[in-house]
């Protein structure tokens, strides 16, 4: 990849990750740009039309089509699944709290964080709080609102040795103010924030970020640096493959889903029947269904994308010999004989293929025996709709800190391969 290509991708990536501090705002920025390119937003509610290019919106997870000019739907669907959140601290519904002349936030954690990644860092707010006539409102406050301080090393004589000891529950408590705590305190705030009186708030799913853009760094810019890469990252290689993808026979289909990093079991996750029903909607809009949907799914596939572990050159051991994923070496298919992953032979040659045909290096993934891996939402998908299903992702370290670490090539890399299966 050239260094003017490289500098363009990355300044797109890092305007949609800086864009995205929570899950509905990686929705929101999905759609804008889909719509831009002329997808029709579609009503979940409401009949939908037979449009050629569409998107639909289930809280914090996206479904976008483009379907094929040839033969529409029975020539089965391209999937590429992701999921839209990340770990964090989630701001509770009582958050009011203080000790001692601190006015603190009660915070609950999401998924598997890196506890000490989220110390002494300035600290924003976002997500959507919903007021009491049901309208919801889009909050994203970019200013430095909180902050948990580390312990001191006069106080922690030992944390060198033995490490950053957190408790979840006690330790992992930002500050936002000085002074006496008192009820609705963060609901006047959040209020004020959205333009409203803090009686006309009825809830809220808030999250902190760190407010740290998102840059490329490095000696020769070749690492980037972001909150949440894991995994908008793969979001915005979908979102920027089904824009520039060629049209083909197959259906297109990207599928963005929320709750990933805790099991997928929701409204919005992968568990649910999101994308079934979207699939069988896009069908029905264009005259298909009963056994030629049953066909045209037979003749689907998906490419699950979320990130894999680059090899840390801190802790070469915790890798697998021959299967360490290496930054700017292209996405890794990623593989587990347990099925944690649902590639298999096949689509794994399909995945390789992809990436021949688009010019893009790839490699492979396998945890250690003695170090299982996590899960992703490929199984989930493979089981549900019963396609073939292959897993990838880019190389990345620092998974699941507040701030993570990848190449400057990969990204790029990516949307190019997913171009490339989507177009097939």
């Amino acid at each position: 990849m050239t260094a003017d290509t490289a500098s363009t991708v990355l300044g797109d990536l890092a305007r949609y990750l800086d864009a995205s501090p929570s899950p509905f705002h990686a929705v929101a920025s999905t759609v804008t740009r889909l719509v831009d390119a002329g997808f029709t937003l579609v009503d979940e509610r409401a009949t939908w039309p037979a449009v050629e290019r569409g998107v639909v919106v289930r809280a914090g997870a996206v479904i976008a089509w483009r379907r094929g000019i040839d033969s529409p739907v029975i020539a089965g669907f391209r999937i590429v699944g992701a999921h839209t959140d990340s770990p964090g601290l989630r701001i509770k519904p009582n958050p009011d709290a203080g000790l001692l002349g601190w006015r603190q936030l009660g915070v609950e954690v999401y998924g598997g964080i890196l506890n000490n990644s989220w110390l002494d860092r300035d600290l924003g707010v976002a997500g959507r709080l919903v007021d009491r006539a049901g309208t919801t409102h889009l909050i994203a406050v970019a200013e430095p609102i909180a902050r948990i301080p580390q312990l001191a090393v006069h106080l922690d004589r030992d944390v060198n040795e033995k490490g950053v000891q957190l408790d979840r529950q006690a330790h992992l408590f930002p500050v936002w103010g000085t002074g006496e705590a008192a009820a609705g305190d963060f609901a006047r705030f959040i209020a004020g924030a959205a333009g409203l009186n803090a009686n006309d708030v009825a809830a809220w799913e808030l999250q902190l970020f760190d407010l740290t853009p998102a840059r490329r760094l490095g000696v020769d810019g070749t690492l980037f640096a972001s909150g949440r890469l894991d995994n908008l990252a793969s979001c915005w290689a979908a979102t920027t493959a089904i824009e520039s993808a060629p049209a083909g026979a197959p259906t297109q289909v990207i599928a963005l889903f929320d709750h990933e990093e805790v099991g997928s079991e929701s409204f919005s996750g992968a568990s649910g029947p999101f994308l079934t029903s979207a699939l069988e909607r896009i069908a029905r809009a264009a005259g298909v269904e009963g056994d030629d949907l049953s066909r045209a799914m037979a003749c689907s596939s998906c490419v699950s994308a979320d990130n894999a572990h680059a090899v840390h050159p801190n802790y070469p051991e915790r890798h697998e010999p021959g299967h360490r994923p290496m930054v700017n070496r292209g996405p890794a298919i990623k593989l587990n004989a347990n099925q944690r992953y649902a590639t298999s032979a096949r689509t794994a040659a399909m995945f390789r293929s992809c990436c021949e045909d688009a010019c893009v290096p790839w490699q492979t993934f396998v945890s250690r025996n003695n170090m299982p891996c996590g899960s992703t939402i490929g199984p989930l998908t493979a089981t549900r709709l019963g396609i073939e299903t292959v897993d990838v992702g880019i190389p990345q370290l620092s998974m699941h800190s507040a701030r993570e670490l990848c190449g400057a090539d990969d990204p790029g890399y990516l949307a190019l391969a997913l171009a490339v299966y989507l177009g097939r």
